[in-house]
Formats: structure tokens, sequence, C-alpha cells
């Protein structure tokens, strides 16, 4: 009986809006936007060092569910975007899965329509299905409330299925439903407010999802695509810029989904990691792994400021510019304060130095030379 998967890509959730993600941060007066999602972390596996692999919501789109990421060219931007993908989304297809996509602005806006097209997704219900304008924020979509609302009560007609929601409502402009003026807390910066109500959202969406019969065989997923605007000092550091959630929560014990783990996570872990605990046990393309697999593979964290590729490993943050590396960094410094390139010669940081290299020819050849299948 395969499980059911929801993968929740929550739009701009940086991984300082939730307090289950800065307890042990140390942070001056913390204040968390997100006390459902905390809740909901506390039954959970979670993640509090993971690391978004985009910088816009299109990249989040192919790290999460392709386990693509974009450096400093964005690969869904790409010429080389339109090819045959592997996928958790063709690898659901390929064992009898029902595939959705979920995402409540106007059909088409986003690039999420053409891309999930690429990726196989075999339904994408967007504004024009959901087919009630009163509910439109006047902007860019349906609230996340009621948009949640139908996707609780829309999938699992066919089951198993998988199914991706990206949320809308924490976003510039920062509104929120005229009805709740005053319930939220305003926070210090406009994205506080947004956040708290995305939050409420998945509250009400959990309470509509355990009245359905697939809820108990499923495993939900949550992550933000990239974070917004920054408060604490900590999160404006140049790593945590990409500072981002990770859960794994499902009512079902049997996937043992539960704890704490502090190694180093990124978005495209969640592809390999889902593959596992589907039971799909073919050979997969993945730049990610799974973070629950035997076979523990090193974490490799990879992502792009836009002028450098960047990348953890081991003990070392180093900075690639597609010829040379630029920086090496303690992997504690999130903030680049210390260059130790040309300061520091050790078997350690020789060998990084080729991982990253080696891995970005990797990257580039099978982007180019369409080896993504």
């Amino acid at each position: 009986d395969k499980p059911n998967v929801v993968i929740f890509i929550v739009e701009s959730f940086g991984r300082e809006y939730s307090g289950a993600f800065n307890k042990d941060k140390n942070i001056k007066d913390y204040v968390s936007y997100t006390p459902f999602i905390d809740s909901l972390a506390n039954e959970s596996l979670i993640f509090p060092n993971t690391f978004a692999n985009g910088r816009q919501s299109i990249h989040g789109m192919s790290s999460i569910l392709a386990g693509i990421p974009s450096l400093t060219d964005a690969f869904t931007s790409s010429p080389y975007s339109n090819q045959k993908i592997q996928s958790i989304v063709s690898v659901c297809n390929e064992i009898g899965y029902d595939t959705s996509f979920y995402h409540g602005a106007p059909n088409g806006s986003m690039g999420f329509l053409g891309f999930g097209n690429i990726l196989g997704f075999k339904h994408y219900f967007g504004k024009d299905e959901y087919n009630h304008n009163e509910d439109f924020d006047g902007m860019w979509a349906i609230w996340d409330e009621p948009f949640l609302q139908y996707f609780a009560k829309n999938v699992g007609k066919t089951r198993p299925f998988m199914a991706t929601v990206f949320t809308a409502s924490s976003h510039h402009p920062f509104k929120i439903p005229e009805k709740y003026n005053g319930k939220f807390k305003k926070g210090k910066v406009e994205m506080h407010e947004p956040m708290e109500y995305t939050d409420y959202s998945i509250k009400k969406y959990f309470e509509t999802a355990k009245k359905q019969p697939w809820y108990n065989n499923t495993i939900f997923v949550f992550t933000g695509d990239h974070p917004n605007q920054i408060y604490y000092p900590e999160y404006e550091k140049a790593m945590n810029r990409f500072a981002v959630p990770l859960i794994f929560y499902s009512p079902n014990p049997k996937f043992n989904l539960k704890g704490v783990n502090n190694e180093v996570a990124q978005q495209i872990d969640i592809y390999p990691t889902l593959a596992d605990l589907i039971g799909y046990n073919k050979r997969i393309r993945s730049w990610g792994r799974s973070l629950l697999s035997d076979k523990q593979y090193s974490p490799l964290i990879v992502n792009s400021d836009g002028t450098s590729e960047q990348f953890i490993i081991g003990n070392y943050i180093y900075r690639f510019d597609g010829k040379d590396i630029t920086g090496i960094y303690d992997k504690n410094d999130l903030g680049f304060e210390n260059n130790l390139n040309g300061k520091i010669k050790s078997p350690e940081t020789e060998k990084g130095k080729l991982i990253a290299k080696a891995w970005y020819q990797d990257y580039m050849n099978r982007v180019i030379n369409r080896k993504l299948n």
C-alpha cells in the first residue's frame, strides 16, 4: 500500500520565521510567526540546517521536485530546461501514482505551468480551475486559506497520489484578507503578518485533511522556495539568505518521521528522500542525497548568490566563480567574514576544491548534454 505524498512549497518561507528551527540559534528577542508549523514540527522529522538551492520561486520547482539546483545561470530559465527530466513526478508516474500540481495564481504565471508540464504532472490546478474570483487577493493569487481548502478536498480521488502545492499569500505586497485584520502579529517587518496568515491557512488545511480517507497513509513535506524580508542579523549572513525549513511529517507511525537532524540538508535532498519513502528501488539521478538512506553519502550543499557558486563540503564553504575557487570559509562562518583562501592548505581543503570543480563540471555536462533523465 504505497503512501500518498503531499509537498508544500511555501512561498518565501525563510527559516528565520519559524520557531521550531531557531531553538538553538541563541537569537536575542526571537519571535516565531508560525505557531501551527511549530506544533507540527514537534511531531515530525525536521532539519534545522537546510538551505535552498536557488534564489527565486521557479528555482524551487526544479530543486525540490527534480533535484536540480540553479547556479549563477538559473536552470529553469535556460534553454536546457525543456528536456526529459527524471524527478519525483516522473518516478511517481512510473509506479502508478496520480500526480498533480496546485498554485492559486492565474494559470501560466510564474512559469509553474510550463515547468510542471516538463516534469510530467498529470494535472494542473490553478486559478482557472478554482473558479471563484471573489477569493482572488487582487494581485497575485487566490488567498491561501480558501485555496488550501480546495487543495485538501480535491486531491485523493485517485490513489496513491503525489500532489504539490505552491502557496502564494506570504509575498509582496504583504496583505492579508480584511476579515483577519488584527488577528495576527504585525511583527517587525511587513512579511511577518502574512507569514502568520499562511501558517493559519495551513492549520485550517490540516483540520480538513484529517477528515479525508487518504490522510493516514500520507507523507507531508514542507519547505520554502527561498527566504524573504530579514529582521534578525543572524539571517543577514550570506549563506543564511538561503536558509529554509524542512519538515517530513506523517500521521502514520510506520514511516518513523520523528526527531531533529542537525546535519546540513538542502531542497535537492527532498526528491531522493521521497523516492526512498515510496519504495522506489531503481537508480535515480540526483545531486542531493536521501536523508533517510542507509548509504551514508556525505552532504554536499550547493547554491549561487547570482555571481558565484557556493558549496558546503565537509568542514568548509567554498566559493567558485566558474574557473577558480575565490573563497574558502569555515562552515560556521556563514557570513563569509574570514576568507581562508591562500591562508590554509590542508588535505581536506585541497580535496574540497577539486570536489567543487568536479561537481560543477558534472552538472554542466548533464544539463547541457541533456542527460537529466
